[in-house]
């Protein structure tokens, strides 16, 4: 069958969970107008701040805003938040102290975050460093929670529990809301004093709940991922309850200035009018994720969510099965970026990784994975991780093309 015919089929099969998407898109536009009228919103906060950044009403009342969406009671949104990891450090040297331990429920969590776990007497400053115990709950072989190996690792020190909503770079699927829900109700009959952590990256708008409305405590991402819209151009944000949010700004910024200083300097145009177009652009990468699952489930390729599962983040894994198709299919994707289209990426040892990795990232905003982006680590079963795309249309152009050089191999 021709790639014109296959993507014909692929568009026929999943048109109406791409209208189930545009509903969700509404649903959620419409809960970001009533909160913008709601803080009656106007020019004047689309002003940033300078030097201290103190009395900055756009920031107050974004944060405001981004806690209300969220379901918590305050919010840190801030450009002096560097990364999706960089946040989720802020709510853990905030939270835990020394001789506190702290468990990740759901197996491994992203490569990044191993170096802020650390190892005791590292000398890095790492958690483990300043004498705070990391335990880490391997998932079943059903990618369930092993909740008898959690009670065995709970003592009276244990202090936080954190969760991984998105499958980073392993082989289980990301968690539902659903899930998640499951997971805080059995920990607080466990553990209830605990508190309980989610990373939020790539989840957000993606449902029509978050996990502060189920009842977790903090949730942290990225600004250069779904909040941001395609807009923000750096970036993260911290919403939870007030006390835990405090915490974490006193570490982020300094213990006396917290959540009152911090300047936004020209930030707060982009992240107000990212913020009202997120629901819409993480629709279109959420089409272009299902287009793929469809198209490659197609061409024979093992795909995980499949297009007819229920999705809780914008990431699409595919199994290549080589490191040659994992590389061409990266270059590919390169190939069809609006920004570095001629550059040709290629494997490389990253920080915080273990294996090389090649990414594909030819964005308007560098490491934005709400734009069309590709990466993956290459060792078995040499899988890519397919995420964002501003438009469905550029992440349709940009699979033909990475098909059809997958194609060329299998020739």
């Amino acid at each position: 069958m021709s790639n014109v015919k296959t993507q014909q089929k692929t568009i026929s099969k999943i048109t109406p969970i791409l209208e189930q998407i545009e509903e969700r898109v509404e649903r959620h536009q419409a809960k970001l107008l009533a909160a913008f009228q709601k803080h009656k919103v106007s020019e004047t906060h689309l002003q940033s701040s300078t030097g201290y950044g103190y009395d900055d009403i756009g920031r107050e009342t974004l944060e405001r805003i981004v806690a209300d969406l969220f379901g918590g009671e305050s919010a840190l949104v801030r450009p002096n938040i560097v990364s999706g990891t960089h946040a989720i450090a802020a709510c853990l040297y905030g939270v835990l102290r020394p001789g506190d331990e702290w468990i990740s429920l759901t197996g491994r969590p992203y490569d990044t975050l191993f170096q802020i776990i650390g190892s005791p007497d590292d000398g890095t400053g790492s958690l483990a460093d300043l004498g705070v115990r990391y335990y880490e709950i391997g998932l079943t072989d059903e990618h369930k929670v092993d909740w008898a190996k959690f009670q065995q690792k709970v003592t009276s020190k244990t202090k936080l529990v954190a969760i991984q909503r998105s499958r980073g770079y392993s082989n289980r699927p990301s968690f539902t809301i659903a899930e998640i829900a499951k997971m805080i109700t059995q920990v607080r009959r466990i553990l209830p004093n605990a508190i309980i952590f989610v990373d939020n990256c790539y989840g957000e708008f993606v449902e029509d709940r978050e996990p502060l409305h189920v009842g977790a405590d903090l949730i942290a991402g990225s600004l250069i991922k779904n909040l941001g819209g395609g807009l923000a151009k750096s970036g993260g944000y911290i919403v939870g309850r007030k006390t835990l949010v405090e915490l974490a700004s006193s570490r982020l910024v300094a213990p006396g200035i917290g959540m009152e200083g911090g300047a936004t300097h020209g930030y707060l145009a982009d992240y107000y009018q990212g913020l009202f177009l997120a629901p819409h652009v993480v629709g279109e990468a959420l089409k272009g994720m299902v287009f793929a699952s469809a198209l490659f489930e197609e061409a024979g390729y093992t795909v995980s969510p499949t297009y007819r599962e229920k999705r809780t983040d914008i990431i699409q894994q595919i199994q290549l099965g080589s490191s040659e198709k994992l590389i061409a299919f990266c270059q590919a994707i390169q190939a069809a970026s609006p920004i570095d289209a001629h550059v040709l990426p290629e494997p490389c040892d990253m920080p915080g990784y273990k294996d090389p990795i090649i990414m594909a990232a030819g964005t308007f905003v560098q490491g934005a994975s709400i734009e069309l982006s590709a990466d993956g680590p290459l060792r078995e079963p040499f899988t890519v991780y397919l995420q964002g795309g501003l438009t469905f249309a550029h992440v349709k152009v940009a699979l033909k093309q990475a098909l059809q050089s997958l194609n060329q191999i299998q020739k």
